[in-house]
Formats: C-alpha cells, structure tokens, sequence
C-alpha cells in the first residue's frame, strides 16, 4: 500500500478523504497548507501526493496548486502528484500537467474513479522505483563483471578450517565483519562465503571498493542523489545503501578511505539512517556491514588516518585470511581449480607435472592466490604440450620471499610496450609496500583516485 499525503485547506475534504483511502489500506499525512504539505514531503518518504489547487489566499485560478506542484517536483521529484480543484477546466488541467502532475481529478469525486486513479499511481510509483532499481544493479554488475577476479574457495589447510569455524558461528549473527589479509588472499571471495551462509543470503550483497570512489562523489554513490542534485544529477540515482537493503554491504580497501569520508559512513552506521544528495527525506538502512583491508589499521589508528571510532564499529568481529605461503596444504587444488578455469574454452586442459606442483606449493607467494591465479593464466599460454612443466611455470629467476617482502618480476623483453612496463612498475611498488594502495600511491607521486584510474585502465586487480 502506498503512502498519501492529502493537501486541502478544507478540513471536512481531508477527514473525508482520509476516511475512504485508509479503508483501502494507505498510510495518510494531511497537510491544510502549501507550506505544512512542503515540511511534510522534507521529512517523509511519500508514494503519491493528492493536491488542492486552490488556498486561502487564492479561490479560482489555481496558481498555488501549480506553484505547489513544481515545488514538489524538486523535493520528491519520483513522486506522483494528482491535481484536485471545484473550480476546473480544461486549460487548467493541461497546466497541472505541464507542471509535473501525473493526473487530474475533479471536486466532487467520484469514489470509485479516485480510488482508481490512487490505485494506478501507486503501480506506477512502484515501477519507477523497480527501474531506478534495476538502473542501479545493472550499473553495479556491470562494473563486478569488469573487475570479476573472484578465486576458487579451498579449505584444506588447518589455518583456513580454523577460520570457517569462525565464520560458520558468526555468519548467522548481525555483527559487523572486519576481514584482515595480505593482498591477493581472497577477502571479496570470504566476504561473499559470509553472505551466503547468512539469514540474509536471498538478498544482495552489494560489494563496494571504497578506494576507487573519488571524495566529491562519495555521498551520492553511497547513499544516492535526487534528480538535479547537482549540475550532472539528470536522473535519481539509487545509492549502495539502499541496494543492499536487507541484504549485506561489503566495504572493500576500507583503509584507503579518507577522513572526511569516515566520517560520513560513520553516521550511518551509528544511526541507520541517511539521506539522499539533495533530499531531506531520511531513510532507514538495514545492512550488514562487512569491510576488508590489507592495510595496518592499528597504525594507520596511531597515525591518526583513521577513526577509532569507525574501527569499533566496523570489527565487531575480525576474521584474518591467512597468507598463501601459510596454506601449502590448499595449494595443489586451488592450482587445479585456476587451471580449469584459465582452459574453460580449449578443447584439450594441460596437467601440471609433478616438478611443477612441488614448485607451486613450495613458492612463498609474495602476491598470494592474485600472483598463482597470473602464473596458472601464463602457463596455459606458453605450454606446447600435454603438461605444464616447473620451466613453463616461470618460477625459478623470482627468490622465494617471507612474510609477504617485497619481489621483483622477472624482466620484461626489449620490445615490451609502455603500457606493460607501467604495468609492472605499478604492481612492484605495490609489492614493495605490501599491498597498501595509499602507500604506493604516494610513493609514485599519484593521487589516490589517480592511482585507482591507472589500476583500473591496466586492469591490475
């Protein structure tokens, strides 16, 4: 059922109306003026609206009706206006129009036809709301399509049963999950594992790397903007609060947001509450928040870059993915898992040589399942054969690391193109400080959505 608002400065219309359309089951505001149904609208989210034309200080021409009526426009611009008036005719009826109403309704109605017309707006409200939707997930998908790098889930090794342990107990509560990790360890993969052994597995997860999302835009992809919010708002824009409705929000590079951001989400989370950029009309946020990060948030915290405060509530429940080199048990299946998918398309898969595997699973894996899921995806290119040999596999001029040091990439060949050499200096520098994408930033002079623009334009994920 829809919510009304009722706008008339005659007090019997409004308990007449009240009366008939909470009988059919919507939510009513009444308002007896342009200025209390203004107020009203900043407040509350409304499905349609019914409007006088005429007020107190204006008896025929309907002029405050229409004035009302763009005013509407501009503060709930999805919401459906029907025009009302004793005093009407056809040239009045188009102006409504003109100005934004959706239809036109005489005084005295007829009960029949407004409850039809009540009844046509709120399915065409809840249309408009499923299109603005739909723009919004296919915006979304479109961009994890893009960036799908998703690694297969093994669990062998004692290090990552201890942490399912973990997850199957807290996956069914509503605590906020902070996930903690090297890079390339598979934190979006676990994420997603929580989601679905969650009470909140037939909604959406809605995943969001946080990095990427330049400061100015920050409110309006987050908690979405009204139609000319600003200069480029040409439409109303679903923020990922509201997508992930009943559903889980997954805050990815968390430390890489900045503080003025933190900020902003830190209101979120304590209140549950938001609102659009452009609107004053609050709406409520039922997620589950889980966040992930491969910076050191505890000196980060001492370094004052981020909020102590936004930390409390983000790790209710800290989980750590356990490095590659600390797993050697799930080596050999996650190899083989990379390696049906890099040959999904051939006719004929490769097998890894037995020297092949005792070098996959002794190597220390400085970039963790990123760096095999590369190493798998070049071997299927270079073997000529059957099977894929420890030559094929590359491995031999990279000295084993520990503790996640950084490594350098073998050499690329004389005719190597500039992309690719900006391409691995890039992902070295990122090595070198350990996956901390700010860190890296900086030290090549970038900013950090500069930087973000490059990883995405050389597809380093």
């Amino acid at each position: 059922m829809a919510t009304v608002l009722i706008v008339d400065d005659d007090e019997a219309i409004l308990t007449a109306l009240k009366l008939l359309l909470k009988t059919e089951g919507h939510t009513i505001e009444c308002a007896s003026s342009p200025e209390q149904a203004l107020q009203i609208a900043k407040k509350n989210a409304l499905d349609i609206a019914l409007l006088d034309m005429n007020y107190s200080s204006d008896t025929t021409s309907g002029k405050e009706g229409l004035e009302l009526i763009r005013k509407f426009q501009h503060w709930q611009p999805n919401l459906a206006l029907v025009a009302m008036t004793g005093w009407s005719s056809i040239d009045l009826a188009v102006q409504c129009l003109q100005a934004g109403a959706n239809d036109f309704i005489e005084k005295p109605w007829n009960n029949k036809r407004l409850i039809s017309i009540i009844h046509n707006q709120e399915k065409l409200c809840r249309q408009k709301s499923a299109q603005a939707q739909l723009r919004s997930e296919n915006d979304l998908l479109q961009q994890e399509l893009a960036h799908n790098n998703d690694f297969p889930f093994v669990a062998h090794s004692a290090a990552m049963q201890a942490l399912l342990d973990t997850v199957h107990k807290v996956a069914h509560s509503e605590l906020s999950i902070f996930i903690s990790g090297e890079n390339g360890t598979g934190k979006n993969v676990l994420a997603r594992y929580i989601h679905r052994c969650s009470p909140r597995k037939d909604a959406r997860l809605v995943s969001v790397n946080t990095g990427a999302i330049s400061e100015n835009l920050f409110e309006s992809d987050m908690f979405g903007h009204v139609k000319g919010a600003f200069t480029d708002a040409k439409d109303t824009r679903i923020g990922r609060f509201e997508l992930a409705d009943k559903g889980t929000l997954f805050l990815d590079e968390i430390g890489n947001l900045p503080l003025s951001q933190q900020a902003k989400l830190l209101r979120v989370l304590e209140e549950k509450h938001f609102e659009k950029v452009g609107s004053s009309v609050t709406q409520h946020a039922d997620v589950r928040m889980i966040s992930a990060t491969n910076a050191d948030l505890s000196e980060m915290l001492t370094q004052g870059l981020f909020r102590q405060d936004l930390l409390y509530r983000l790790n209710s429940i800290e989980l750590h993915v356990p490095a590659l080199r600390e797993r050697r048990e799930d080596i050999a299946d996650l190899a083989q898992q990379l390696l049906n998918k890099a040959c999904a398309n051939k006719k004929h898969a490769p097998v890894f040589s037995a020297g092949a595997l005792d070098s996959l699973i002794s190597y220390d894996w400085p970039g963790n399942i990123r760096e095999l899921s590369h190493v798998v995806e070049r071997s299927v290119i270079l073997c000529t054969g059957d099977t894929i040999s420890e030559c094929e596999l590359q491995l031999r001029n990279k000295a084993a690391t520990t503790s996640g040091q950084s490594l350098d990439s073998s050499a690329l060949p004389p005719t190597a193109s500039l992309e690719e050499i900006e391409k691995q200096a890039i992902e070295r520098r990122i090595r070198y400080h350990k996956g901390n994408m700010s860190d890296a930033a900086r030290s090549l002079g970038l900013s950090r959505s500069a930087f973000y623009r490059r990883l995405e334009k050389l597809q380093i994920h």
